[in-house]
C-alpha cells in the first residue's frame, strides 16, 4: 500500500507501516458523486501501526487517544470536548472484521496465528487530512503482509476495504483519501459511474510529484467551527436538483482539467482551478454549512493572493503562492494574526511496488 516506514522485524517479526494525511488538492467533493478528483498524500502528518504477534489477539488502547482514565471530572469533560468519544481502537477492530470478512468471502486462507495491534498518529485532529482513515491503511498494510496476502488483494480494491470499516463505524466519507492514502504520492482518480458500476472501483492514475508548486497547509491548531459540511447538498444531488448536478460535473472537470494543466506545470492556471474548486464548493454548501473558521482561512490565503481552497471538507487549507517568497512571507505575517498555523507542504511519494501498480 502506499504506507511507509515499513519495517519486518525478523526477531520478533513484527510488522509495522505509516500511512500518512492527505491533501485533496482539486476535484473535491466530487468523489462521492461520481466525479474526479487529484490528491497526494502529505507527509508532515501520519498514522502508524505496529503488528505484534501475540498469544492472544490485542487491540491496545493508546495511552493519549483512547483515554480512559482521568484526574478529575473536569478533565474528562476537558477531553471529550477537545478529542471527541473515540480514539483508534474501534477502527482497528473494525478493518480487522472486513480484512476478515473479505478473505473469507474470496476463499484466500489466512492462517491462525494471534496478533497484537498498537497505534500512534500526530495527524490535528477535525483538519480534514483523513487522520482516522491514515489509521485505518496502515492497519491494512500490517494485516497483509502478516497474512502474506498482499498478492491476493489489489491495490485498486484495497481503498474499498478501508472505507468499509469506516461504514462500520458510521464514518461518512468517500473513497477519495482512501485512494490517496493506499497509493501514496500524487493521484489521479476518476469515479466515473461505469467504472464504479462496472469494476466496483475507479480507475487510478499516480502522477510524479515534481509537478507540483510549492504548496502550504494552514490549519487551526483548536479547530471548533466544522460546520456541517455535506449538508443537504447529497439529497439535492439525488433528488435531480440541477444546480447542484452541473456544479459537481463542473468540480470533476476541474480535477480533469488540472491534470493537463499539472502535467504542463502551467501553475497560474493551477491557481485559477484551485480558486474556483473553492467557489463552487461555496456555492453549493453554503456558508454556514462551511463554518466561518474554514472560510477565514480561506480567505486570510486569498488576501495576500495566494489560490486556496480546502484539503478534505474542512479543518485544513491547501495554499499556492504563484508570487513565490515574497508571497509566502505575507501569507505566513497573515496566518500568524489570524491565529492560524502555516506550514511548507511536504510531499510524500509512493512505496507502492511495480508489481503493485
Amino acid at each position: 500500500m502506499g504506507t511507509q516506514g515499513t519495517s519486518l522485524d525478523s526477531a520478533s517479526r513484527a510488522v509495522e507501516h505509516k500511512a500518512f494525511a492527505r491533501v485533496g488538492l482539486l476535484g473535491n467533493p466530487s468523489d462521492v458523486y461520481y466525479g474526479r478528483t487529484i490528491s497526494f498524500t502529505l507527509g508532515n502528518f501520519w498514522a502508524s501501526v505496529r503488528l505484534q504477534p501475540s498469544e492472544e489477539l490485542v487491540i491496545k488502547p493508546h495511552p493519549t487517544h483512547d483515554l480512559v482514565q482521568f484526574r478529575s471530572l473536569d478533565h474528562l469533560v476537558n477531553r471529550l470536548n477537545n478529542e471527541g468519544y473515540y480514539g483508534g481502537v474501534r477502527l482497528l477492530m473494525a478493518i480487522c472484521k472486513v480484512f476478515h470478512n473479505y478473505c473469507k468471502d474470496n476463499k484466500i486462507d489466512i492462517h491462525g496465528k494471534k496478533f497484537t495491534l498498537s497505534y500512534d498518529t500526530n495527524i490535528p485532529r477535525q483538519t480534514g487530512l483523513s487522520g482516522s482513515s491514515a489509521i485505518v491503511c496502515a492497519a491494512l498494510s500490517c494485516l497483509l503482509d502478516f497474512y502474506r496476502v498482499r498478492h491476493l488483494i489489489k491495490v485498486e480494491v484495497r481503498p474499498n476495504l478501508v472505507l468499509a470499516a469506516e461504514k462500520e463505524l458510521g464514518i461518512v466519507a468517500g473513497l477519495q483519501d482512501r485512494v490517496a492514502q493506499v497509493y501514496g504520492g500524487l493521484v489521479y482518480m476518476d469515479f466515473s459511474k461505469e467504472y464504479m458500476d462496472d469494476l466496483g472501483h475507479g480507475i487510478y492514475t499516480p502522477m510524479d510529484i515534481s509537478l507540483l508548486p510549492p504548496l502550504y497547509l494552514i490549519y487551526a491548531e483548536n479547530p471548533s467551527d466544522s460546520g456541517k459540511v455535506h449538508s443537504t447538498v447529497r439529497q439535492r444531488w439525488l433528488s435531480g436538483d440541477e444546480f447542484i448536478i452541473s456544479s459537481m460535473i463542473e468540480v470533476a472537470n476541474i480535477a480533469k482539467e488540472g491534470r493537463k494543466t499539472l502535467l504542463e506545470k502551467d501553475y497560474s492556471k493551477l491557481a485559477k482551478l484551485m480558486n474556483h474548486n473553492f467557489d463552487l464548493r461555496r456555492s453549493m454548501f453554503g456558508d454556514d454549512a462551511l463554518g466561518a473558521l474554514n472560510i477565514k482561512m480561506v480567505e486570510v490565503a486569498r488576501k495576500v493572493g495566494a489560490a486556496s481552497k480546502f484539503t478534505g471538507s474542512g479543518g485544513a487549507v491547501v495554499a499556492f503562492c504563484p508570487d513565490g517568497p515574497p508571497q509566502v512571507k505575507l501569507l505566513e505575517d497573515e496566518c500568524r494574526k489570524a491565529g492560524f498555523i502555516v506550514v511548507p507542504v511536504e510531499v510524500v511519494p509512493s512505496c507502492l511496488n511495480a508489481e503493485e501498480l
